[in-house]
């Protein structure tokens, strides 16, 4: 007998070219069936989601979780298992000095699983500005760090902004890619300059160093550095980047997300791979609600939910290089599932300059299966709940 039937649902999975009416079986904290009409006496518990969409478990590949020690750190679960997400990637919060955090007090105490990018700075992002002078960066205690908690490290972070491109220029990114080459892990790199202070055209230079498997995340920014240049171009760079199997994440946040931007490089022939939130409690309070607003956002762009939905379960699996268990409802696979409603209405969101986009389906999260263990969405962060703004 199945401990757990999702019933009822349109299952979304791109990984299995799915997008039917299916019920979901959950054994043992894995994916025990997918199928129609499976009948409800063959589980111990069963669960009506008639009307509502199921996908694999929703994997955020981009945020910040290090709730009580970094003042920007978000409650894991406030995002992640009661927001419709059972995977979130920590994207550089900790450093080689302060990783300790996360195995001894965050991951213990979270549903939601948690992987990190270590911060090439040894201090992540306890301290503003992260990197101050060359010494915030010690590379061999770096290399040890990553290496030794491979089970919980995926990759290193570099964030190309000001003062630690006046101070160290382009030695920066090069030792955070020797950094992850050496421990055996990706490179994740944050573009844009929100201080707007140094050469835009450094991306040019930055993305020769990536290599198959590294991310550069916040792909729709419109700062200085990013894949546009000064006459709206995109840059060729970003194309031969990906073209050799570099991923390209948008992770809104709070200054790196722009329609205007985003549609720009999308008529020029570049499509992200990945979407994520960049989610930090400052954003929470202001731009950066929920992943499934994420989906709403680029829904109002114009993809469609297998595209959004692949962007934030298969894509990001593969790009974690989790594949084997993550982002898919195939049988035997960890059951990571997401129940979502896709509701009609009239709401505007907006990117982090205020451009407004008009939009009549809006993605909320209605529950959440983390290894086959149940979660109800919680309200959301918004008076009203999950829902955008009313147009």
């Amino acid at each position: 007998m199945y401990d757990l039937l999702i019933k009822g649902g349109t299952v979304i999975d791109p990984s299995m070219e799915i997008h039917a009416a299916r019920d979901v079986a959950v054994e043992d904290g894995k994916i025990a069936r997918v199928a129609a009409d499976i009948p409800a006496e063959e589980a111990s518990r069963v669960i009506q989601v008639t009307g509502k969409t199921v996908t694999p478990g929703l994997i955020d590949l981009h945020t910040h979780v290090y709730h009580g020690v970094n003042a920007t750190g978000v409650q894991a679960d406030l995002g992640g298992v009661h927001a419709g997400v059972t995977t979130m990637v920590d994207a550089g919060s900790s450093g080689c000095d302060t990783f300790g955090g996360f195995p001894e007090h965050i991951i213990p105490n979270s549903e939601t699983e948690i992987v990190c990018f270590l911060h090439i700075c040894r201090t992540g992002l306890a301290t503003t500005p992260d990197i101050f002078s060359p010494s915030s960066i010690d590379l061999d205690k770096t290399i040890q760090v990553a290496s030794e908690n491979r089970n919980l490290i995926v990759g290193i972070k570099a964030r190309m902004v000001s003062p630690a491109l006046e101070i160290m220029g382009m030695e920066m990114p090069r030792l955070a890619k020797r950094a992850a080459k050496e421990a055996g892990v990706k490179l994740m790199v944050h573009i844009g300059d929100t201080e707007k202070r140094y050469d835009p055209n450094v991306i040019r230079q930055l993305l020769p160093i990536l290599e198959e498997g590294d991310i550069v995340t916040h792909f729709f920014t419109a700062n200085p550095g990013g894949v546009l240049d000064a006459s709206g171009r995109l840059v060729e760079e970003a194309k031969e980047a990906a073209d050799r199997g570099v991923w390209l994440d948008t992770a809104h946040g709070r200054s790196n997300f722009s329609f205007d931007v985003g549609e720009r490089i999308l008529d020029q022939g570049l499509a992200p791979h990945c979407i994520s939130t960049d989610l930090t409690l400052p954003g929470r309070q202001r731009t950066v609600h929920s992943m499934t607003e994420m989906m709403s956002r680029f829904l109002a762009m114009g993809f469609t939910m297998e595209q959004v939905v692949a962007m934030c379960t298969i894509n990001p699996a593969k790009a974690l290089g989790m594949e084997d268990r993550l982002g898919t409802l195939e049988v035997g696979r960890q059951a990571d599932i997401s129940v979502l409603e896709v509701k009609e209405g009239d709401w505007v969101v907006y990117d982090v300059l205020g451009t407004p986009r008009s939009i009549d389906r809006a993605v909320v999260p209605v529950l959440t299966v983390k290894k086959g263990k149940l979660f109800e969405a919680g309200w959301g962060p918004r008076p009203w709940g999950w829902e955008p703004d009313s147009a």
